[in-house]
């Protein structure tokens, strides 16, 4: 079982990153100009540097990261991926040969991308129903009525014959379960109003943590489909466009309601963030503030090292683990070892 391992996210515009003996330490200058030391882990305890923004790395810094297989990752202060610091490519040719063929045949693809959507609604039903279940008293009919929808559209969505068939299904999903999204917002409800989803850019508060946790999400999912060989630009149900990893955001639709939606509620709910925490530009894009950041990355981290029972393996593991065991699992079933792709549904 792999272990899991941490993320290191340097957010500061004033921050440094070095090497001192098998440590990594950040640095960061005071008001002083002097340097002082923030941060110093083992470098076998890092998976991941996340750089929003183009932080100082030296280029020996970069190379040992390389041979030890930790990934550098540079996003913007959104969170939307800039570049990757890569490494020798790794992995089986052979298996990306074959994620190759999947991807070029739509009946082969629709098999993967068949579950992983059919999870993605079911994980949405299950947050409307979880939230109906512990809130009872202010829990609107609409939300039981949105799950009860969103259960039908599952049988459509496993009969789907063609990729556009399923897109469409997907689309209809997403938008009768953002529709009830502002319902599960039960503190700071004037502040949070979510009436639809808004990507580029983002046009509310909601949205904005939205965006940001999502961006880090496909980033975890990236590395580790990287881990496992494969390809996270060639995907099966979002089309190959360069730069986009496709892959990453097809196998990420699994999670978005477990370590995204989920988190951006609590982050509300418990008042872990406020209005005061966003900026409101004039052209109407809302942006999130450098605290508020290393607040949300935080709560990101904190969720990643919870214990659960993985519904298809019935071990015990940690969720930061989660993108690294689906991709495996996927990796499995490229290769012929698994008849089918099982998806992470929740439970």
């Amino acid at each position: 079982m792999k272990k899991h391992l941490n993320t290191l996210y340097i957010t500061s515009d004033d921050a440094y990153v070095r090497k001192e003996h098998e440590t990594f330490v950040v640095e960061i200058k005071d008001s002083e100009g002097n340097w002082k030391k923030a941060f110093q882990a083992p470098v076998n305890s890092i998976e991941n540097i996340v750089c929003f923004g183009f932080k100082p790395l030296t280029p020996q810094l970069m190379a040992f990261c390389a041979e030890r297989n930790v990934g550098i990752s540079y996003l913007d202060e959104y969170g939307r991926f800039l570049a990757r610091v890569y490494g020798a490519q790794k992995g089986n040719v052979l298996l990306r040969k074959a994620q190759y063929a999947i991807s070029d045949n739509e009946f082969e693809s629709l098999k993967i991308a068949k579950p992983i959507i059919a999870a993605k609604v079911a994980n949405y039903r299950n947050l409307l129903l979880r939230h109906q279940r512990n809130h009872p008293d202010i829990s609107p009919d609409s939300v039981y009525h949105a799950s009860e929808l969103l259960g039908n559209r599952l049988q459509k969505i496993q009969n789907a014959e063609t990729l556009n068939e399923l897109i469409g299904y997907e689309g209809e999903c997403a938008t009768i379960y953002f529709g009830e999204l502002s319902n599960l917002i039960t503190a700071q409800k004037d502040d949070f109003k979510f009436t639809q989803r808004s990507k580029r850019p983002p046009l509310d508060p909601a949205n904005a943590l939205l965006s940001f946790l999502y961006a880090i999400l496909a980033n975890d999912v990236r590395s580790a489909l990287e881990t496992v060989g494969l390809d996270p630009q060639v995907g099966f149900l979002h089309q190959i466009r360069p730069g986009r990893p496709s892959l990453a955001l097809d196998l990420m639709e699994e999670f978005r309601a477990y370590l995204g939606d989920r988190i951006m509620l609590n982050l509300i709910n418990l008042k872990q963030v406020t209005i005061k925490d966003f900026e409101f530009r004039e052209s109407g894009e809302v942006r999130i503030s450098d605290s508020a950041r290393k607040e949300i990355l935080t709560a990101y981290q904190k969720r990643k090292q919870e214990e659960i029972t993985h519904p298809f393996l019935g071990e015990k593991m940690t969720i930061g683990l989660l993108p690294h065991i689906q991709a495996q699992l996927l990796a499995r079933y490229i290769r012929g070892d698994l008849e089918t792709y099982p998806p992470f549904y929740l439970k």
